[in-house]
């Protein structure tokens, strides 16, 4: 038995695909591959299968992380190569290894939020959005686990941002925090729309780049 982690790609137009839909497709994925899951116990067995930190729908990503156990002996060689033969467009296993550290020890995500301009960027976009996530508090709406809105201030969530102008693109660098709490990069399009609504962009998309501990290492 082994405890393996997948480091994957998902974009194009896998980024479109559910989290349950993605959880089906890994794990029909798996026997091609060779891999037996093991199961949980009781009347009710499921794959011991997880992601790390489910990416939202819409979202591309190059640093997606998959748990899982089987039942065989593995250390992960060869695994990736198995499974990208017989996954979909815009789904890429990086790497497959044994798990060495606990997912509680992710902190900090790197992501790209693009926010484009049909009619170009408006005048000093850059500039007032810097301003913006420079204030003490932007708040935004974020849906609890009990679907119901609440206000959050994004501002203690952001460890990092940069912001650079094109003629029809902001290009937001930012790291964020993951988990408990963790702030999805997407609501920092949202802010800028709710504290002026003539920087609201026609289309925002978010690539997520990498992933961190607490000390900024890179969490594998």
């Amino acid at each position: 038995m082994a405890k393996l982690r997948l480091l994957f790609i998902k974009e194009a137009q896998a980024s479109y695909i559910s989290h349950l839909d993605l959880m089906r497709t890994f794990q029909r994925v798996f026997p091609r591959g060779g891999l037996e899951l093991r199961h949980s116990n009781g009347f009710h067995p499921h794959p011991l299968i997880s992601i790390v930190l489910p990416l939202p729908v819409g979202q591309s990503s190059e640093c997606e992380l998959m748990d899982f156990e089987v039942e065989q002996d593995a250390v992960g060689v060869g695994i990736a190569e198995m499974l990208n033969a017989g996954l979909p467009a815009g789904l890429h296993v990086r790497e497959c290894y044994a798990v060495e550290r606990p997912a509680r020890e992710l902190a900090y995500l790197r992501a790209t939020v693009e926010l484009d301009y049909d009619r170009g960027v408006p005048a000093d976009a850059a500039d007032k959005l810097q301003a913006l996530f420079s204030r003490d508090e932007v708040l935004v709406e974020k849906r609890t686990k009990h679907k119901e809105l609440a206000q959050i201030n994004v501002v203690p969530l952001i460890r990092s941002l940069e912001i650079t102008q094109g003629e029809n693109l902001l290009r937001i660098e930012t790291v964020v925090c993951a988990q408990n709490p963790g702030l999805n990069p997407a609501l920092l399009a949202q802010a800028v729309e709710r504290s002026d609504p003539e920087l609201a962009p026609d289309f925002a998309r978010v690539r997520r780049r990498e992933l961190y501990d607490a000390q900024m290492e890179v969490f594998r």
